[in-house]
């Protein structure tokens, strides 16, 4: 019998009995979406759990990161990392707005501010860096850049949930910060994301943002979308975060364990996770160096012929992608740093139900 396949992630459920008393109170309240219940108990439990000022929900992180970019009126160019999922550049364009790439950093892998203000035009109205793998991006100086400039900052920090820094939360940097929680993030309500707010009067306009514009019955004062998270996916967020304390310590175990096994690879080279008091170890990305026998997609190859699925995480860039390939920012010669990583990463599986045979398994297919 061959071995399960194991997955780069899989997402986190926890016992099917325990949601069943929430669907019930659904079923009786009868009200579906359009900010019930269930809605506003998961904005105070995260606000709560994460220790944010304010949170609104959104039904994806890709909506969330549209509307954030809309209540911060931004214009023009936004300068953003290539090194993401596409969903940070869509928001951009889809803003009617020109994302310019600049290069990352080669430790962290997260936007190198030393590369942002050099980027800056007259046309430069914000800055979307990206918490990558949930490692914190240097926030101070590009608060500093920011300031200097009179820019906006939208954090995608849809890899960074309950991630703290000296300051505390992470996600209080910024205008605004977005979150995902898309099935296979830490946190997850099956599909879903939110926006941190700095105060009530923020929350409130990107509120009627995510819901058409409609402020009462007979009012549209804005050209919103329908962002709304229903009360089913806000249940199963509540019954999460019940689970969170475990979830948790499952990655911490999974990255300790990777990190005690292919510490002393030759060639493989362990991310750190810098600048952090407490990390989700939302992923597990290694860069396969010029002393591995194997290239990376040699490896990546070698790994699913053995029914292991790991993912080149992030490759190829943004800036590589038809719809942005022509920007003179999305020059591979631009972006030295970036196309370089992009060429060695790999993420490892990494969730809380891996078993140690699955682990050892992986460590063993790396280690030849």
């Amino acid at each position: 019998m061959a071995d399960e396949p194991i997955f780069v992630t899989q997402p986190y459920l926890p016992p099917l009995e325990e949601f069943t008393p929430y669907l019930e109170q659904i079923w009786a309240n009868k009200q579906l979406t359009n900010g019930g219940p269930m809605h506003q108990q998961l904005e105070q439990a995260l606000s709560d759990y994460l220790g944010v000022p304010e949170l609104a929900l959104f039904n994806n992180g890709t909506n969330a990161l549209l509307t954030a970019l809309q209540a911060m009126n931004v214009t023009g160019e936004v300068i953003t990392t290539p090194y993401s999922f596409a969903a940070t550049a869509h928001s951009i364009l889809w803003n009617g707005l020109t994302p310019v790439f600049v290069d990352i950093d080669p430790v962290t892998l997260n936007i190198d501010p030393k590369k942002i203000e050099a980027a800056i035009t007259p046309n430069t109205s914000a800055i979307m860096p990206v918490h990558c793998y949930g490692n914190p991006c240097d926030v101070t100086a590009i608060k500093q850049i920011a300031d200097k400039h009179n820019l906006r900052v939208v954090y995608d920090a849809a890899h960074a949930f309950g991630v703290e820094d000296a300051g505390g939360s992470i996600l209080c940097h910024g205008d605004l910060s977005v979150l995902s929680f898309h099935a296979t993030k830490v946190f997850n309500t099956f599909e879903g994301g939110a926006i941190i707010c700095p105060d009530t009067k923020t929350k409130q306009h990107i509120n009627n943002l995510k819901n058409f514009g409609i402020v009462d019955e007979v009012t549209v004062t804005e050209t919103g979308l329908n962002g709304k998270m229903s009360e089913i996916n806000a249940a199963f967020g509540l019954l999460q975060l019940q689970h969170m304390e475990a979830v948790l310590e499952g990655r911490r175990w999974v990255a300790q364990s990777y990190r005690e096994q292919l510490s002393d690879v030759p060639g493989i080279i362990i991310v750190p996770a810098k600048e952090q008091i407490v990390s989700n170890n939302s992923y597990f990305p290694i860069l396969i160096g010029p002393e591995y026998p194997l290239s990376r997609d040699e490896l990546y190859q070698k790994m699913k012929d053995h029914n292991i699925f790991a993912r080149r995480y992030f490759y190829p860039l943004i800036s590589d992608f038809p719809m942005y390939s022509s920007l003179k920012s999305a020059k591979q010669s631009n972006l030295p740093v970036a196309t370089h990583v992009a060429k060695q990463v790999l993420c490892l599986p990494a969730y809380p139900d891996l078993t140690d045979a699955d682990l050892n398994k992986v460590a063993k297919v790396i280690n030849g």
